[in-house]
């Protein structure tokens, strides 16, 4: 453990010297927050070799950095995605334990939930269950579950202090649009045209296809009561997104993504 510790102190020292050495070469400091499901290790795949440019450094950052460590005078990075859509991946992400690109082991908790709730739509529909053991036994799963449990607040503290940082913020992605966005993105950095997101499942880092993911309405209600906050900065984001940016893809497309994707199927 003092090890790790030691590691992560040197590394976070060695970053930090960098940055100091972009900013003095006039680059602007750019933080990649990766907010968990939401296509960041997609983009953070593709910008890997193309973290430096003439006026720009990319840093990208993992799941514990919040928009709070990124410095004064430097700019935010991130992507969000619709909580309900967040809700099913992070479900599926940890009931595959990762897997195929990492392998992050089942906590003993998480064991016993995914032998009880087999599909994301199974635990929705737990939250409103007569039956008080059920809904104590989902609630402590949407507690409990990675990703399930993180919500947006992890990243971004409150709305206030996202309002607060909205100066500080270079750009605003979403999952839902993210070939478009992240085309919008390589033109804001200068970057080359033909660099792409990865396709394949495993590089990143999605859901297979054929999953299991529908859910009934009563669980789409459950659902949007659970994560009432996020859905309160999941749309103080677009709102920043359409302040700060002529250049993104139109709100009416996010939208009409937005409504198609909240349709029972």
């Amino acid at each position: 453990m003092a090890r790790l510790k030691t590691e992560r102190v040197w590394s976070s020292f060695r970053g930090n010297l960098r940055q100091t050495f972009h900013r003095t070469r006039g680059r602007q400091v750019l933080h990649f927050l990766h907010v968990g499901k939401t296509g960041g290790t997609a983009i953070k795949h593709a910008l890997k070799a193309h973290r430096v440019t003439p006026g720009h450094a990319i840093v990208l950052h993992g799941h514990r950095f919040t928009l709070r460590e990124v410095p004064k005078g430097d700019k935010a990075i991130f992507c969000l995605r619709h909580p309900i859509s967040r809700f099913v991946s992070g479900f599926y992400s940890r009931q595959r334990q990762g897997q195929p690109r990492y392998w992050v082991p089942w906590t003993p908790d998480e064991k016993v939930i995914f032998e009880r709730f087999e599909t994301p739509n199974r635990l929705a529909l737990a939250l409103s269950s007569s039956v008080a053991e059920e809904r104590s036994s989902a609630e402590k799963a949407m507690r409990t579950i990675a990703h399930v449990k993180d919500g947006y607040a992890k990243w971004f503290d409150s709305e206030e202090y996202l309002s607060s940082r909205t100066e500080d913020i270079f750009f605003i992605g979403f999952q839902e649009t993210l070939a478009e966005d992240f085309d919008t993105l390589k033109s804001r950095l200068g970057l080359p045209a033909n660099i792409a997101l990865p396709t394949d499942e495993i590089s990143a880092h999605r859901n297979p296809e054929h999953l299991d993911k529908k859910l009934d309405q009563q669980a789409l209600e459950n659902l949007k009561g659970w994560y009432a906050e996020d859905f309160r900065f999941f749309a103080l984001s677009r709102q920043i997104r359409r302040r700060t940016s002529k250049e993104q893809v139109p709100e009416s497309d996010l939208a009409s993504a937005l409504d198609e994707m909240l349709l029972p199927t």
